[in-house]
């Protein structure tokens, strides 16, 4: 076993003090995530890396898992699924085919391993047009 150099716990809390200092957290980040998935039409998913991608450096898939955890009536959290199409409800306290079941509802179709066709179903918002420009 490879002992550790002397001092690398101090040098590494340092490190990780001054990553944290240099990017503020963002107060309203479960709001724009709501935001974003409260677009996401019936019938339509988003993944979980797709969403984090959108909001920018710094936000994982699973950032954006844990706040849909959270989620209120008001966001479809159902159309958030991973990256192979699947549902990932795993862990959770629901029935395990809960949020599958509610995308059949909207007509999302799954395979029978429980893959849906993210190259049709998946949602790209368009970016807001910048005011006042001409084409």
């Amino acid at each position: 076993m490879t002992a550790l150099p002397r001092g690398w716990c101090y040098e590494l809390s340092s490190v990780c003090q001054e990553m944290k200092s240099t990017k503020k957290p963002d107060p309203k980040y479960r709001e724009r995530v709501f935001k974003i998935v409260r677009r996401i039409p019936r019938g339509r998913v988003m993944t979980y890396g797709q969403i984090a991608y959108l909001l920018g450096e710094g936000y994982t898939p699973r950032t954006v898992g844990f706040v849909m955890h959270g989620s209120d009536d008001r966001t479809p959290w159902h159309r958030v699924i991973n990256s192979q199409g699947r549902c990932s409800t795993y862990g959770l306290v629901l029935p395990p085919d809960k949020q599958q079941r509610m995308l059949e509802d909207e007509g999302v179709q799954f395979d029978e391993s429980g893959r849906c066709d993210l190259e049709s179903l998946l949602w790209k918002p368009r970016r807001a047009k910048s005011r006042g420009t001409k084409r």
